[in-house]
């Protein structure tokens, strides 16, 4: 009965092993509903910021502000937003793989690709990676502190574009789609380009631009900076709700295949358990036919 006690150990580990997975199931639903109040909470911000930028880049401005002017691309920059832990499937592989492509177009091209970090998924990952510099590193342990958190090493990069350490800022995070589908998406922050409005297409016909007070530079200076802030916000809020989301996922997952297994091996400890009675039996009637 040796195998029988083997094959019940392991039953006894992976219906262990299912009880966990369920809990950290159950733990990442809930805790995906907070990121998806939080993300719905950011978005309609990040929207109207990128609305009032999609007017002004096709306004006739009175003052065209540095980073509406593009430049020869020598040196990238890229902000890369990832997960703190692990366990959520292939969200993270997934955004990284589009990254390095990214990077080795850039260095196909002899661009030089300056890094931005943000969680520990990414910081531990492209350290790795060699003909690349990080410049700037963040994480965010506790999802509430996400904004103060990131917001240090974003000015790093804000700062790198306006000294002409680089001359273009892209940004990698995945896109909440549904609880089932998150998508890696590239964002190019600086220089800003010409975006468009669809709501505002008609209003835009005249190219008016807005009237600054105290002056175009000056608001434009803040303006632009808190927009680039706050669509890595976005990027960051969603990648939290997407991280939620493929953990329970990949929970799920986890769980039906132990519950699949625990079949499996319950088959096998009865036809273990069956060999053993019957190869008894067959003893008995051995010993009984030979008196």
């Amino acid at each position: 009965m040796s195998g029988s006690r083997e094959i019940r150990t392991k039953i006894h580990s992976v219906k262990n092993t299912q009880k966990i997975t369920r809990a950290m199931e159950l733990v990442a639903a809930s805790k995906m509903r907070k990121a998806r109040d939080r993300m719905e909470e950011a978005r309609p911000y990040a929207v109207h910021a990128k609305n009032i930028i999609a007017h002004i880049t096709r306004a006739s401005m009175e003052y065209l502000h540095p980073y509406f002017q593009k430049r020869e691309v020598k040196r990238a920059g890229i902000i890369v937003i990832s997960t703190d832990r692990g366990l959520c499937g292939g969200l993270n592989i997934n955004l990284f793989k589009a990254v390095v492509k990214a990077i080795q177009q850039y260095q196909a091209d002899k661009v030089e690709v300056n890094l931005c970090l943000i969680g520990v998924k990414a910081e531990s990952f492209f350290k790795r990676l060699s003909g690349v510099n990080v410049i700037s590193a963040a994480n965010f342990h506790n999802g509430d502190d996400a904004l103060a958190s990131i917001t240090g090493a974003v000015t790093v990069m804000i700062e790198a574009f306006d000294n002409g350490t680089i001359d273009e800022l892209d940004l990698f995070s995945n896109k909440f789609v549904n609880t089932i589908r998150q998508e890696p998406t590239k964002e190019q922050l600086l220089p800003i380009a010409e975006m468009h409005d669809e709501k505002a297409e008609e209003n835009m016909a005249a190219r008016w631009d807005y009237i600054y007070e105290p002056g175009a530079k000056r608001v434009l200076d803040v303006l632009l900076v808190r927009y680039i802030e706050s669509q890595v916000y976005r990027g960051v809020v969603e990648n939290l709700a997407c991280e939620q989301a493929a953990r329970m996922l990949a929970m799920k997952n986890a769980t039906d295949n132990a519950g699949e297994i625990i079949d499996e091996l319950k088959l096998k400890y009865n036809k273990a358990r069956q060999a053993v009675i019957t190869q008894e039996l067959a003893e008995i009637v051995s010993g009984a036919a030979a008196v």
